[in-house]
């Protein structure tokens, strides 16, 4: 997504957007993990040398799936990105996947059916599911590696390690985190941070991307609406 930009812009609207949420292989059966809860998010998204951008997160429920979906928009581009998914003992698995972009007046769509996601979930799904493992436990002491597909469809590889839980203010209150550090293998100078909400899986409370030792580009929560919580 956004892939006219320039390359460090792009590193940081992609990885903090949409595209370096990652999926996992689903080999292996999780540990009991928090349910999935509904919930309204609003991030703000603060990208050096770009305009800030609002992105509206929404996970909800129907006839026994669930819908991810995401939308951001600042004064040049827009996007979203949506996953419908189950969930089933062994992890999570991908109904479909939609995601669209306009930059400058250059667009595009994508869409992956249940045929073509048959090997991992797709990135967008991926958030809720990588959240549920780290808050799950087991990858405190060593490096896990996280497989998913792209918009495309391709697979992608991510590794992550569950750091430690640390208390965070944000414009939207105070809220205890688990902070989880996430790399891509082909690109070892980079890395995401990412602070899940201990008891509201898929909900981001911060996102920072690094590179090159610099703080580039930085998410976080700024209003919250989850029933019943």
């Amino acid at each position: 997504m956004f892939r006219t930009l320039g390359s460090t812009a792009r590193r940081g609207l992609a990885a903090l957007l949409l595209a370096a949420i990652s999926g996992l292989a689903l080999a292996e059966r999780i540990p009991a993990t928090p349910e999935l809860t509904p919930f309204n998010a609003s991030y703000r998204l603060e990208v050096k040398g770009w305009p800030n951008a609002t992105i509206d997160h929404r996970l909800s429920r129907e006839n026994g799936h669930w819908q991810s979906r995401m939308q951001a928009a600042i004064a040049v581009a827009r996007g979203n990105e949506r996953s419908r998914f189950i969930v089933t003992p062994e992890g999570i698995r991908s109904v479909n996947y939609a995601s669209g972009y306009s930059v400058l007046g250059v667009s595009g769509r994508y869409r992956l059916g249940g045929g073509d996601l048959t090997r991992h979930v797709d990135r967008q799904a991926a958030l809720i599911e990588l959240s549920r493992r780290a808050l799950a436990g087991g990858c405190e002491d060593a490096v896990c590696r996280l497989t998913y597909q792209d918009h495309r469809g391709r697979e992608e590889a991510l590794d992550y390690r569950v750091l430690a839980r640390e208390t965070l203010r944000l414009p939207s209150g105070e809220f205890e985190a688990l902070k989880v550090e996430v790399k891509d293998p082909e690109s070892p100078d980079s890395t995401l941070l990412f602070h899940f909400h201990p008891e509201l899986p898929g909900l981001l409370l911060a996102v920072d991307y690094q590179s090159d030792g610099e703080r580039r580009s930085r998410l976080f929560l700024t209003a919250l609406d989850a029933p019943g919580r």
